[in-house]
């Protein structure tokens, strides 16, 4: 099993809305604090194929990916638009959230990945990380969006709209 973030450009992605939007000249925002993961369609596959490769059965593989802040996703897209704060909808989350506290307990950190053991030992969890390479993570460890290292900038932003979207993508600055 694997967990990631919003694909680049793909259906529950703001940036193809945005894309269309920014004709109007106004971009809706949600919230300016709103956060997300973000991954491409290959990298995705790639997390898949690893996981097929790689799983010893029941463990959750979760990529270290970078983030975005949705003002920086906007000013990506249509800088010269006005960014109006529309509130977050129902059931909707201001930062992703791929690991959660409850979830640290039994998360190993690696290299590129995170990876959640099964809740019902099925093996050996310490030889697991050790044949791996991984260390257990600390109680109370989470993967948030919105609390990431890694961010993306508003010119990354449109290099990954241009390589995995649009090629002919502008910012209309």
């Amino acid at each position: 099993m694997v967990r990631y973030g919003t694909v680049m450009g793909r259906r529950g992605s703001v940036s193809p809305f945005f894309m269309r939007q920014r004709e109007t000249g106004v971009l809706p925002l949600t919230h300016p604090e709103m956060t997300r993961f973000n991954i491409t369609l290959q990298a995705g596959v790639e997390l898949v194929l690893f996981a097929l490769e790689n799983a010893w059965g029941g463990e959750i593989f979760v990529p270290k990916i970078p983030s975005y802040r949705i003002t920086e996703l906007a000013r990506a897209i249509g800088p010269d638009c006005k960014h109006e704060v529309v509130g977050i909808r129902p059931g909707e989350k201001l930062h992703e959230e791929m690991i959660t506290e409850a979830d640290s307990f039994s998360t190993i950190e690696f290299d590129k990945y995170f990876v959640i053991t099964p809740s019902t030992e099925q093996w050996d969890v310490d030889e697991y990380a050790e044949t791996n390479g991984g260390t257990r993570c600390k109680l109370g460890f989470r993967y948030n969006s919105g609390t990431n290292t890694e961010w993306l900038s508003v010119d990354q932003i449109q290099q990954l709209i241009r390589e995995h979207c649009d090629p002919a993508f502008e910012s209309k600055s």
